[in-house]
């Protein structure tokens, strides 16, 4: 009689698949192996729920994983390339998943498992840590086309972490070794190299020759930084990092350099600045909602990607934007600004700037392909003497009334900083006979007219709903 069965043993003895034994083992549905390392005793697994364990496995490909994954990212996946089913893998290797069988590369998981790590707040930072890029997956993360990550390759600000075999047919070459890079790696480069403007970097039209052929290549063995290069990447003066240094056991010792200026290695730098919570990685563009009404009153709400906002500084200029955006999104604006008038923008919130919203003559100014990623680079432009702020609730034109005579108490209009308000039509003191007073101002374009100068003190503060009765917003 057999007195000790590893997980194929276990399985037969059972008649349950060898993947439910594994699921139950790590999964505590059965007891740990009390022999050794994946090995149990024969009273341990007599005792197993053969049923138990049969019906706890939920069997599901890499493929099938993998598509979970990139979905549990949620759309639109501008700067990040889709989780693929040798990156479940890994993911495995890392301890992350079980693997239940299948290839080594493309595992099989637990589809309960899978769920829950899809679930987690961090997901897109365990991939960055985990999965390693092709130089065209590579150039999609960092936002930028093939060509511009490229010649980070030749600056040798990455390197590859290993090669995979890429069998392209006999009359392309057949088998091909394929540089692998760390997510991680690429997604701190705009962290690392802050004197780079990746933003235009990442704006560059197809065809035309890379920004980055101008920067200084590293030296072989010679990625060694200085107490102020430590500094600017992490935004803070050098005394900071002499303080981290002094403070912190385990900040890196210098690799190069004197006494008075000792210098770090970059890699073992940007760890200690990652664990200690010093820098973040960047997970992709911010998003800016635009809300746009078109002709025949058709609206559509998008989202902007790494929106750059160009006010006019007078009415008679152009205001533009210029951001990433989905095709299909891209595909929808074009049409609502394809009329004579063109469309309406009833919401845009750019971050760092004040809503606004326009009213009328919004187009399409140029759009097109930049990068690897799944989106296209597009500039909407505008009349700036159309512009202004946008209303907090619902979009559209903020518009203030002119107070016909000071408030009294029996008054409960929405009452604003400026000395204008918004008539309520149950307001016995103005009802809705006061007029909008507006006019166009360099920087918030069609604002109230100057009623602030009317109140002493009131000079240049926003025109802001009162607190009290911010909840009595009417327009």
């Amino acid at each position: 009689m057999r007195e000790s069965y590893g997980e194929i043993e276990a399985a037969v003895r059972l008649r349950v698949p060898v993947a439910a034994w594994r699921w139950a083992a790590a999964s505590g549905l059965v007891p740990p192996a009390d022999i050794g390392p994946g090995v149990w005793s024969r009273t341990v697994v007599e005792a197993a729920d053969a049923e138990a364990v049969r019906a706890a496995l939920r069997l599901l490909d890499a493929w099938g994983a993998a598509d979970r994954l990139t979905r549990a990212l949620r759309e639109p996946l501008v700067w990040r390339p889709g989780v693929t089913a040798s990156a479940v893998g890994h993911l495995v290797r890392a301890g992350l998943l079980v693997g239940l069988g299948g290839d080594r590369d493309t595992p099989d998981v637990h589809g309960d498992q899978l769920d829950a790590l899809a679930r987690r707040r961090d997901l897109p930072a365990l991939l960055d840590r985990h999965m390693p890029l092709g130089a065209g997956q590579a150039a999609r993360r960092l936002g930028v086309r093939r060509t511009d990550f490229d010649a980070v390759v030749r600056l040798g600000w990455v390197e590859p972490v290993s090669t995979v075999d890429v069998d392209y047919g006999k009359s392309r070459g057949g088998a091909v070794a394929v540089p692998l890079y760390r997510a991680l790696d690429v997604a701190l480069l705009p962290v690392v190299h802050p004197e780079v403007d990746w933003r235009a970097v990442r704006a560059a039209r197809p065809g035309t020759r890379s920004l980055l052929t101008g920067q200084a290549p590293t030296a072989p063995g010679g990625a060694w930084l200085p107490l102020a290069e430590v500094a600017r990447i992490c935004g803070v003066r050098r005394a900071a990092v002499v303080n981290w240094r002094r403070r912190h056991a385990d900040f890196p010792a210098p690799a190069a350099g004197t006494d008075p200026h000792p210098e770090f290695d970059r890699a073992a730098v940007v760890a200690w600045l990652l664990d200690h919570d010093k820098i973040a990685v960047p997970l992709g563009p911010d998003p800016a909602p635009l809300a746009v009404l078109g002709a025949g009153r058709a609206e559509c709400s998008i989202r902007f990607y790494d929106a750059v906002l160009d006010l006019a500084h007078d009415a008679a200029g152009e205001d533009r934007v210029t951001a990433w955006c989905t095709e299909a999104d891209a595909e929808a604006l074009a049409e609502l600004t394809a009329g004579e008038c063109g469309a309406t923008v009833r919401r845009l919130a750019v971050p760092g700037a004040a809503p606004l919203a326009v009213t009328g003559e919004v187009r399409v100014l140029s759009r097109y392909r930049s990068g690897e990623g799944a989106g296209l680079r597009l500039t909407l432009a505008w009349p700036a003497g159309l512009r202004g702020t946008a209303a907090p609730v619902g979009g559209g034109l903020v518009r203030h009334g002119a107070p016909l005579a000071a408030p009294g108490d029996a008054c409960w209009c929405t009452r604003h900083d400026c000395g204008g308000l918004v008539p309520a039509s149950g307001c016995t003191e103005h009802g809705t006979a006061a007029a909008p007073a507006m006019e166009w101002h360099p920087g918030g374009g069609i604002r109230c007219a100057d009623l602030a100068r009317r109140r002493p003190g009131s000079a240049g503060r926003p025109c802001a709903p009162s607190p009290s009765q911010a909840r009595r917003r009417l327009r």
